[in-house]
C-alpha cells in the first residue's frame, strides 16, 4: 500500500511543470484538509479572544448579564471567520487562484467587522474598565469619532478599500512579503469595523443616525460592491498577471476564467455577507419600535393615572365637604326620618299671601 501510494505521488509529481511548487488541484476534500496556520494571525487572534473572554468574566461575576449570543458572535462568528480566512484553504489557495483570494477578500472586510461588533466590543471594555470606560466614551463623543464614523464617510472607504488593492500593486505585494499580507488583513479588516460599528448601534457610536440611512447606505455598499466585481471582470488586462504566469498552475480555469469567476464572487459574495447585516438592522428596528411603542404606553398609563389621581381627589375633597357640612348640622337633619318634618321654611311667600303694606 505505501508503495502504491509512493508511486502515485510520483506520478502526480512527474505530471506538474518543473516550476510549480504550489498546493495540490483544489477539490472539496482539499477544502478541508489543506490548510496552513499564520502564526501571527493565530496570535493575535488568540490574545484577542482571550481579552474578550476574560472581560465577560468580571461582567458576569460583578452581577450584569452578558448573553452567551454576544460571545458567539465575537468569537465564534468574527474570530472564527478570521481563523478560516487566514489559516484555511482560503490562505492555501489564495496564493495560486484568484478568485479563492476573491472570497478571501470579501470575508475579511465585510463578515469577520460584522460578528466582531455584534458582540458588542466597546460596551464590553467601558463596563469591564471603569476609569477606561469615561475616557472611551469622551473619545467616542468627540468632533473626530463624529467626523471618521459619518455614514457616507464609512460607506466611501469600505467601498474603495478593495478597489485599491485590486487596481494597483499592493495587490501584488502581498504574495511577496509577509508583513504585506498581515498588514492587509488589517486594512481590510478595520473599515468594516467603523462601518459596522456606526450603522448597527449596538455599541455606543458617536451619533444615532436613523436605521433607514444605514438601510440607504447598505444599497450603495451593494452597488459598490457589483461595481467592483464587474470592473474586474471588464479588466482585460490581468490583475497581477506577471505573478500569476509564474505560479503556473497545472490544474483549474484558465487565467482569465479565474479572474472572471473572482469577480464574480465579489459581487454576489459579498451582497450574501450583507444579508446578516440585514438580517441585524432589522432586528434593530423591531426593537427600536418595540421600546418606542414601551415608552409611550408608560406615558399614557402616567397621564391615565394622573387623571385617575386628580379624579379622586376632587371627590375626596367634595365628600370631605359634604361630611363639614354634615358636622354642623343638628342631629336630626341628618337623621332622614326627621329630616324632612324639619325641613328649613322656604322664605319665598306662597301664592294668595298678601304682602305686608
Amino acid at each position: 500500500m505505501v508503495c502504491v501510494t509512493v508511486a502515485l505521488s510520483l506520478a502526480h509529481l512527474a505530471s506538474l511543470p518543473s516550476g510549480y511548487h504550489g498546493p495540490p488541484r483544489l477539490t472539496p476534500s482539499r477544502g478541508f484538509t489543506e490548510w496552513s496556520i499564520d502564526p501571527f494571525a493565530l496570535v493575535v487572534l488568540l490574545l484577542v479572544a482571550a481579552v474578550y473572554l476574560v472581560g465577560v468574566r468580571r461582567v458576569r461575576r460583578s452581577g450584569e448579564d452578558w448573553p452567551a449570543g454576544r460571545v458567539f458572535a465575537f468569537c465564534g462568528g468574527g474570530l472564527g471567520l478570521a481563523f478560516i480566512a487566514t489559516c484555511s484553504f482560503l490562505a492555501v489557495y489564495a496564493k495560486v487562484l484568484f478568485y479563492v483570494r476573491s472570497f478571501q477578500t470579501v470575508l475579511l472586510l465585510l463578515g469577520v467587522p460584522l460578528f466582531i461588533m455584534l458582540g458588542r466590543p466597546l460596551t464590553l471594555a467601558i463596563a469591564t474598565l471603569p476609569s477606561l470606560g469615561a475616557r472611551l466614551e469622551r473619545a467616542v463623543t468627540g468632533r473626530v469619532a463624529r467626523l471618521i464614523t459619518f455614514p457616507l464617510v464609512t460607506g466611501f472607504v469600505l467601498v474603495v478599500t478593495p478597489f485599491l488593492l485590486y487596481f494597483s500593486p499592493w495587490y501584488a505585494a502581498g504574495f511577496h512579503s509577509a508583513g504585506v499580507r498581515e498588514l492587509t488583513y488589517l486594512a481590510l479588516i478595520a473599515p468594516g469595523l467603523l462601518f459596522f460599528w456606526t450603522l448597527l448601534r449596538v455599541d455606543p457610536v458617536p451619533r444615532q443616525y436613523p436605521y433607514m440611512v444605514a438601510v440607504w447606505v447598505t444599497a450603495a455598499e451593494v452597488v459598490g460592491d457589483a461595481v467592483l466585481g464587474l470592473a474586474v471582470i471588464a479588466d482585460r488586462s490581468l490583475i497581477a498577471g506577471s505573478y500569476y504566469h509564474s505560479v503556473g498552475w497545472p490544474w483549474g480555469p484558465s487565467l482569465t476564467t479565474d479572474q472572471v469567476i473572482g469577480g464574480g464572487a465579489l459581487w454576489v459574495f459579498g451582497d450574501i455577507i450583507g444579508l446578516p447585516f440585514l438580517a441585524a438592522l432589522l432586528i434593530a428596528m423591531i426593537k427600536e419600535d418595540e421600546g418606542e411603542a414601551r415608552a409611550i404606553d408608560a406615558h399614557l398609563d402616567a397621564e391615565a393615572a394622573a387623571q385617575d389621581a386628580a379624579a379622586t381627589t376632587v371627590a375626596a375633597k367634595e365628600a370631605g365637604q359634604v361630611r363639614q357640612e354634615a358636622s354642623h348640622r343638628l342631629w336630626w337633619e341628618n337623621d332622614p326620618r326627621f329630616a324632612q318634618r324639619f325641613a328649613a321654611v322656604d322664605p319665598q311667600p306662597s301664592e294668595g299671601t298678601p304682602e305686608p303694606q
